[in-house]
């Protein structure tokens, strides 16, 4: 019976692999525009802090569409979206914006990913004006209505 039991728990684990697997494939556009938001709104008044790093881990960690990606590779992509910003911030701006555009006809994916960024904007305790600024060109960039977000 112990080998029986061992098959099976082997038939498990490569099924929750694969399902993690395709999960990341659904989804990688979603945590590209989520990592690239996040970044934008950020540096947005001038300093990335600690706080909004780990408000964006704690998100993507708790996110049922997003917890199967590793920690690692998403700190990687955020640190080399932060990069270009340090390079060129208008560059930086331009393809941040080109990988959010990237999930603008999904809608609700859109609208979450703008909750969250809010989120981000006030995880250091002041969601500043050039903090909700670039909040609202995401929501352009998005076709989104900023007003539904209380960023009038």
């Amino acid at each position: 019976m112990a080998l029986l039991d061992s098959i099976k728990k082997m038939g498990q684990d490569a099924s929750t692999m694969l399902a993690n697997e395709v999960t990341k494939f659904k989804n990688k556009d979603f945590l590209n525009a989520v990592i690239a938001g996040c970044a934008l709104v950020a540096s947005s008044d001038g300093t990335i802090s600690a706080d909004e790093k780990r408000k964006m881990l704690g998100y993507i960690n708790n996110s049922d569409e997003l917890k199967a990606f590793d920690q690692a590779d998403v700190i990687d992509s955020f640190n080399k979206v932060a990069l270009k910003f340090d390079f060129d911030y208008e560059i930086g701006k331009a393809e941040a914006l080109k990988t959010i555009a990237k999930i603008k006809s999904n809608t609700d994916a859109g609208k979450l990913m703008v909750r969250v960024c809010c989120a981000i904007g006030i995880a250091d305790g002041d969601f500043d004006a050039s903090e909700k600024k670039m909040v609202i060109a995401i929501c352009h960039e998005l076709g989104l209505n900023e007003v539904e977000f209380g960023l009038n």
